[in-house]
């Protein structure tokens, strides 16, 4: 496996798909990094270590990546939080930040329901 940015990225994918395990690498970037380095889109485990190291050398010089991305993502949504804004109110109650709905259809970021008593609509 090469390791690239802190990644052990797999060797038996394509560069293109294995670029993407790293964190704040798409398609669309890998691809970029591709046609920036000159490297042909062939599997890892061809790649000579000169590659490797030019791949690395153009990620960690015009990419934020991993764990640098991560901190600046947690440190924006803290300072929103901190500021009292509506998406950082919405980050720390734990609800869709986007506008999405919430009567509905919010169960992945509100987590398994929880049954109250009393909620069924009375018989007749």
């Amino acid at each position: 496996m090469a390791r690239i940015a802190g990644v052990d990225i797999p060797r038996d994918k394509r560069l293109e798909i294995s670029l993407t395990y790293i964190y704040g690498i798409g398609r669309s970037t890998a691809k970029e990094i591709l046609e920036i380095t000159g490297i042909e889109n062939k599997r890892v485990s061809e790649l000579t270590p000169d590659e490797v190291a030019r791949l690395r050398e153009i990620i960690d010089r015009n990419y934020v990546v991993e764990g640098d991305l991560r901190r600046e993502v947690q440190m924006n949504i803290k300072r929103l939080i901190e500021i009292g804004s509506y998406r950082g109110r919405r980050h720390r109650m734990n609800l869709p930040v986007r506008g999405q709905r919430t009567r509905t259809n919010a169960r992945t970021k509100r987590g398994p329901r929880k049954t109250v008593p009393g909620r069924k609509r009375a018989r007749k």
